[in-house]
C-alpha cells in the first residue's frame, strides 16, 4: 500500500483513513493514546518515561518501560494489519532517544497545517497570507485528539499544538482585518473561540474582525460578555490583547486603529528558595514525597512534620526543585510564621500568591473566603506546586490549598496538624548516625572525615544528629581548613550543659546557634544581634551598613560572614540581582535574646532608628519617581541614613520594582515605628509609600499604614504628621474605600476642613492648598459651585506662591468640575491648563485624569472629535497603568457621548462601566452609569428595565450626597414611571427633583420639572 493511501488526523478526534475511507482506530485506549501522541510529536522522538506521563497519567509508579514496549509492539501490529504492504512507507521504532512514528508529513493533517502556516509566514502580501491561514484552519475539526480523554493534555507537547492553532488564528485575524476578508475569517475564529471560551487571542481576533466588518456594537457586546466570563470563571480582568482590540473599537471614530498589542505571556511564578547543594540522606522520605506529589487525577497534599531543625524545609525544597518540571505553570512558596513566631494572615499570603499570577490591587477581593475561591479558580487548568512552610494550625493551611487536579501542595510543620484531611504524612526525625556523618563529610570534604572518622562520629553525636546543628558544625570546619575534626569534637565536649540542651528539642537548635555565634568576629556578632531587632520579614544587604553605622562594603562583608555561617538565609534577589536575606525564626529569636543581654538600650534604639532611616531615605527617593496623586511632598524631621549615591541609584533604578521588593519590609517598618512610639519615622515612612500603594491599587495597605501612623501622631501631638496621614486617608476614603453609611461627600468635606485646620496650625501652605482642593469636591457635590470656585482660586494662589505645581494642576481641575455642564467653555479652559501642568509635572497618571475631564468638557462644548480622542487616549493610559477607577471614568463619558450621538456603542459601553463599578466598589461611577443605562433603556422602549436601573441610581446618589446628580436622576426616573403608567410614582419623584433643584438654587431646572408635574 502506498503512503498516500494512508492518512491520519489529530486536529480534532483521532482520524485514520485507508484509501480515503475511515478506519476505526484501535479499540484499546492506550493504543489510541500512543498513536495520537506519536502522530502529534511529528519528527520528534518521545522517550518511554514521557510516554508514560502522557498516555498513563497518574500511574507512573505502576507503569514501566516494559509496558511502553508492549504497547508500541501492539500498535505496530495494528498498523501492519491496516497496511500489510511488504515495504510500508511508515515505520515505528526506537531510535535511541525514544519512540518515533515516521510517516510522510502530508499524510497527517497537522503536517499539512504546519506547511500552510509556514507558507503564510513567508507570503509577501496580506491577501495571500489570509488565504493560506484560512486553508490551514479549515483542517481544524476540534480540540487536539478530542476523543482521547486518557491523555495528559497539560503536557507541553500537546499544549504546543493547541498553541500553534491559536497563533494561526491570531495571524488570520490580523491579515483578514487588513484585507477586508473579515467574513470568512470570522467563521473560523468563531468556531475556535467557542471551543476555547477563555482564550484571549481568539477572543481578541473575533472582536477585531467584528469591528473590521463594521459591527462595532456587536464587538463591544462580545467584549463585555468575555469580560464578565473571565471575571466569573477566573476573577480577573481581560488581558492586554483583548483590551487592545476593545480600545481599537472605541477609537474608530478618531481615525486611528490600534495594532495588535505585544504583551508578555501570563506570569509563571518561580518562588522556591534555592535548595541546598549538599542535600544528604532522606532517601526513603524523598521517594515517599515524590510518590505523594505524582498524582494527576486529584490535588495531592503532603505534610512533613517534626521538631525544629530536623530539615523539614530542606526536604520540601529538595523535592520541589526535583519535581519542578512536572509543574510548568508555577511553583509558589511562603512561610506561614512571621519573624516573631506569630502566624501569618492567610489572606495576606493569598494576596501575594494572586499577585504572582498578575492579579493585584482592586482585582484582589478583600475577604479571605473570596481570595481563596479566586485562587482555586486561577489554578484551574494549571499545574502548580505550592510549598507552605512552618504551619502552626490547620486553619492557616486550608484556605491556601489547591483543588484543581494537576496541582499539589507540601506543608511543613512542627505540629501534627491531624485535622488536615487526606494529607499524606511524613514524620521527619533526626538523622541516623551515618547520615549525620555523611552530611558532615559533604560540607567539610570526605577526605577530612575519612582521616578522622571517630571525631566525625563524635561531632555528629554531640550535635544530637539534628541536621541544622550538624550543618552549622560542618560550616565552621569548612571555613577553618587549618582546624581538625578532633578540635571541634573537643570544643563541643567542653560545653556539656549546651549538649544537654542539644538533645532537648528546640534548645538543641539554640545550642547549635551559639556554637556558630561564638566563632564570629566581634563586628559580625554585633550585626547578628542587631539584625534580630528588626521586624522586617526579609531585607537587602544594604541594611547592614545602617545597623552598624559603618561603610557599605564593611557592612556587606559582615553580612556575607553570617550567610557563610548559615545564620542567615538567602531568599531571593531584588530587581538588580542583589540578595534578599532573612533569619530563620528561631535564629531571629536567639539573636534578639543576645541583643537584649549584650547591648544596652541606647545602642539598640540607635541601631533600629538608623535602619528605619535607611528605609526612609531610599523610599522617599523612590517615591519621587513614581506617578500618582499630585499632592505636595511634605517631609518631617526623622533622621535619614544615607547610603552611597552609587548604591542608592543602583537600588532605585526601577523604583516600582524596588517598592515591590521592599513593600513588606516597609510596612513592617511603619508598624515597628508605631510600636516604638517613633511618630516621625512612622508617618514619613507611610507617606513615602502612598503614591506606590495608590498606583498599585493597594488601598487597604495604604489605609492601614496611614491610620496607625495618624493615631500615633495624634497621641504625640504631631500635627504635621497627623495632617499628612489624614490627607491620604481623605483622598482614598472619598473615592475608593467608602464603607461609611450616609453622606459620603459630606463626610469628605468635613474631613477636609479638619485637614485645613491641621495644616494651618503648622503654617504648611502647600498642604493647605491640597486641603482646599479637597474641600472643593464636597462643595461641588452640595451644589455650591461659586463657593467651590472661590475656594479653588484660593488654593491656586497658595500653590502658585509656594511653587506647588501639582496643587496648581489640581486647582484648575476642580475649577473645571465646578464650571461643569452649565459653563463648558470656562471648564475646558481650566482643564486645558490642568493638562499642561500635569505634563510639566511629568506625572502620566494625573495627565490621564486631566485628559478625561478635558475630553468630557470638549464633548459638552460640541467639539466631539477632540473630546472623543482625548477620552480614548486617557483610556489607553489607564489600561497601561491598570487604573480601573480612571478607566471606568473614561468609559462613562464615552457612553454619554455615544448616547448623545445615537451611536450603537453606547449601550455596551454603559454595561462595561456598570460591570467595572460593581466589581471594584466604585459607587460614584456605578450611580452615574446606571442613569445612562436607564436613559438608554427608556429610549429603546424598555421602561420597566429603565425604572430598575434608575431606582438603584437614585439610592446610590442619596448615599453619595451629590445633589445635582440626584436631581437629574429623579427627573428621568419620573419620566420612566409615567411611561409605565404609574402617575403617582412619577409625580413623587418629580416633586423631589424640584425640591433638590430649588435647594441647589437652579430655578430653571426646577421650573422644567415643574412643567412635567403640571402636564397631563
Amino acid at each position: 500500500m502506498n503512503a498516500e493511501r494512508l492518512a491520519f488526523g489529530v486536529l480534532g478526534p483521532l482520524l485514520v483513513q485507508v484509501d480515503g475511507a475511515p478506519v476505526t482506530p484501535p479499540r484499546s485506549p492506550i493504543l489510541r493514546g500512543l498513536l495520537g501522541v506519536l502522530l502529534a510529536a511529528g519528527d520528534h522522538s518521545v522517550p518511554s518515561l514521557r510516554l508514560v506521563e502522557l498516555v498513563w497519567p497518574g500511574r507512573s509508579d505502576e507503569v514501566g518501560p516494559g509496558s511502553v514496549q508492549v504497547g508500541v509492539s501492539r500498535l505496530r501490529q495494528w498498523l501492519r494489519r491496516i497496511d500489510p504492504a511488504p515495504e510500508p512507507r511508515w515505520s515505528l521504532d526506537h531510535d535511541g532517544a525514544g519512540y518515533r512514528l515516521a510517516v510522510p508529513a502530508h499524510t497527517v493533517d497537522l503536517g499539512r497545517f504546519r506547511a500552510l502556516v509556514d507558507g503564510a509566514e513567508a507570503a509577501g502580501h496580506a491577501e495571500e497570507r489570509a488565504a493560506l491561514l484560512e486553508s490551514a484552519l479549515e483542517l481544524w475539526r476540534g480540540p487536539l485528539l478530542a476523543d482521547l480523554s486518557v491523555l495528559d493534555f497539560s503536557d507541553p507537547l500537546l499544549r504546543s499544538v493547541a498553541e500553534e492553532v491559536h497563533a494561526a488564528a491570531a495571524g488570520l485575524a490580523a491579515a483578514a482585518a487588513a484585507t477586508g476578508r473579515a467574513g470568512p475569517a470570522l467563521d473560523r475564529l468563531h468556531a475556535l473561540a467557542e471551543a476555547h471560551p477563555l482564550d484571549e487571542r481568539l477572543e481578541a481576533g473575533v472582536i477585531e474582525l467584528l469591528a473590521a466588518d463594521g459591527r462595532s456594537a456587536e464587538a463591544l457586546r462580545r467584549y463585555q460578555a468575555y469580560r464578565e466570563s473571565v471575571a466569573e470563571e477566573l476573577g480577573v480582568d481581560p488581558g492586554e490583547r483583548v483590551q487592545a482590540a476593545y480600545l481599537s473599537v472605541l477609537s474608530q471614530e478618531s481615525g486611528r486603529r490600534s495594532g495588535p498589542a505585544r504583551v508578555p505571556g501570563p506570569p509563571v511564578p518561580a518562588q522556591l528558595p534555592p535548595g541546598v547543594p549538599d542535600f544528604t540522606g532522606r532517601d526513603e522520605q524523598v521517594e515517599a514525597l515524590t510518590g505523594l506529589l505524582g498524582a494527576r487525577d486529584h490535588s495531592p497534599l503532603a505534610l512533613i512534620t517534626g521538631m525544629g531543625g530536623v530539615g523539614k524545609t530542606t526536604l520540601a525544597l529538595h523535592v520541589a526543585h526535583r519535581l519542578a518540571a512536572r509543574f510548568p505553570d508555577g511553583r509558589l512558596y511562603t512561610r506561614l510564621r512571621g519573624p516573631d513566631g506569630a502566624p501569618v494572615d492567610p489572606a495576606r499570603v493569598l494576596g501575594g500568591f494572586l499577585g504572582a499570577f498578575g492579579i493585584t490591587g482592586q482585582d484582589v477581593p478583600p475577604s479571605l473566603e473570596d481570595r481563596s475561591a479566586l485562587f482555586r479558580t486561577v489554578l484551574t487548568g494549571r499545574r502548580v506546586l505550592i510549598v507552605l512552610d512552618d504551619a502552626s494550625a490547620e486553619g492557616e493551611v486550608r484556605p491556601l490549598l489547591p483543588a484543581a487536579p494537576g496541582c499539589a501542595a507540601v506543608v511543613t510543620s512542627r505540629l501534627p496538624l491531624a485535622g488536615l484531611e487526606g494529607a499524606g504524612r511524613i514524620e521527619l526525625g533526626v538523622f541516623e548516625p551515618g547520615q549525620a556523618v555523611a552530611l558532615l563529610g559533604r560540607i567539610t570534604g570526605p577526605a577530612r572525615v575519612g582521616a578522622e572518622p571517630e571525631a566525625a562520629a563524635e561531632i555528629a553525636r554531640l550535635c544530637g544528629y539534628v541536621p541544622l546543628a550538624v550543618r552549622i558544625a560542618g560550616a565552621r570546619l569548612a571555613h577553618r581548613r587549618h582546624r581538625t575534626l578532633g578540635w571541634l569534637a573537643e570544643t563541643l565536649g567542653d560545653e556539656r550543659h549546651r549538649l544537654d540542651e542539644l538533645a532537648a528539642g528546640d534548645l538543641a537548635v539554640r545550642a547549635s546557634f551559639r556554637l556558630s555565634y561564638l566563632r564570629l568576629p566581634d563586628g559580625t556578632r554585633r550585626l547578628f544581634r542587631l539584625l534580630g531587632l528588626l521586624e522586617a520579614p526579609d531585607f537587602g544587604e544594604w541594611i547592614a551598613a545602617a545597623l552598624l553605622d559603618v561603610p557599605y562594603r564593611a557592612g556587606r562583608a559582615h553580612l556575607e560572614a553570617l550567610v557563610d555561617a548559615q545564620l542567615l538565609t538567602v531568599t531571593g534577589a531584588d530587581p538588580q540581582g542583589r540578595p534578599r536575606l532573612r533569619y530563620h525564626d528561631l535564629v531571629r529569636i536567639y539573636a534578639r535574646e543576645l541583643a537584649l543581654a549584650e547591648d544596652d538600650a541606647g545602642t539598640r534604639n540607635a541601631a533600629v532608628r538608623r535602619a528605619l532611616g535607611a528605609w526612609l531615605g531610599l523610599a522617599e527617593r523612590a517615591a519621587e519617581r513614581v506617578p500618582g496623586p499630585c499632592f505636595a511632598t511634605i517631609g518631617g524631621s526623622a533622621p535619614r541614613h544615607r547610603l552611597p549615591a552609587a548604591v542608592a541609584e543602583d537600588l532605585l533604578a526601577d523604583p516600582m520594582g524596588w517598592f515591590d521588593t521592599e513593600r513588606a519590609a516597609l510596612t513592617a517598618a511603619v508598624d515597628q515605628s508605631c510600636a516604638l512610639g517613633l511618630d516621625e519615622h512612622a508617618w514619613e515612612l507611610a507617606a513615602s509609600m502612598a503614591k506606590y500603594l495608590d498606583v498599585r491599587s493597594l488601598t487597604q495597605d495604604l489605609m492601614r499604614t496611614h491610620e496607625r501612623a495618624m493615631e500615633l501622631c495624634a497621641s504625640a501631638g504631631n500635627r504635621l504628621g497627623e495632617a499628612v496621614m489624614l490627607r491620604g486617608l481623605v483622598d482614598v476614603a472619598t473615592w475608593i474605600a467608602n464603607d461609611r453609611a450616609g453622606d459620603a461627600m459630606g463626610t469628605s468635606y468635613e474631613d477636609s476642613r479638619r485637614l485645613l485646620r491641621l495644616f494651618e496650625e503648622e503654617g504648611e501652605r502647600r498642604g493647605m492648598a491640597d486641603a482646599l482642593v479637597a474641600q472643593c469636591w464636597g462643595l461641588v457635590a452640595r451644589g455650591e459651585e461659586e463657593l467651590a470656585l472661590e475656594t479653588a482660586r484660593r488654593a491656586l494662589r497658595m500653590a502658585e506662591e509656594t511653587g506647588h505645581l501639582g496643587g496648581e494642576a489640581r486647582a484648575h481641575q476642580v475649577m473645571g468640575v465646578a464650571y461643569g455642564e452649565r459653563r463648558p467653555e470656562e471648564a475646558a479652559e481650566h482643564l486645558q491648563r490642568c493638562l499642561e501642568l500635569a505634563r510639566l509635572h511629568g506625572n502620566p497618571r494625573f495627565e490621564a485624569t486631566a485628559m478625561q475631564f478635558l475630553g468630557a468638557a470638549h464633548c459638552l462644548a460640541g467639539r466631539i472629535d477632540i473630546g472623543h480622542e482625548l477620552l480614548v487616549d486617557s483610556l489607553r493610559v489607564c489600561h497601561a497603568l491598570k487604573d480601573r477607577y480612571a478607566e471606568a471614568f473614561s468609559l462613562l463619558y464615552l457612553a454619554k457621548l455615544y448616547a448623545a450621538l445615537g451611536d450603537e456603542r453606547a449601550l455596551p459601553t454603559a454595561h462595561s462601566v456598570v460591570f467595572l463599578s460593581r466589581r471594584h466598589g466604585m459607587e460614584h461611577h456605578l450611580a452615574d452609569s446606571l442613569k445612562v443605562l436607564g436613559e438608554l433603556e427608556l429610549g429603546a422602549g424598555r421602561s420597566a428595565s429603565a425604572t430598575t436601573h434608575l431606582e438603584e441610581s437614585v439610592r446610590l446618589w442619596r448615599d453619595r450626597g451629590w445633589l445635582a446628580f440626584l436631581a437629574g436622576t429623579l427627573r428621568v426616573l419620573g419620566t420612566a414611571y409615567r411611561t409605565n403608567g404609574d402617575e403617582e410614582a412619577a409625580r413623587k419623584n418629580w416633586s423631589e427633583a424640584v425640591s433638590v433643584y430649588e435647594q441647589l438654587g437652579d430655578q430653571e431646572a426646577a421650573a422644567g420639572v415643574g412643567a412635567l408635574l403640571n402636564a397631563r
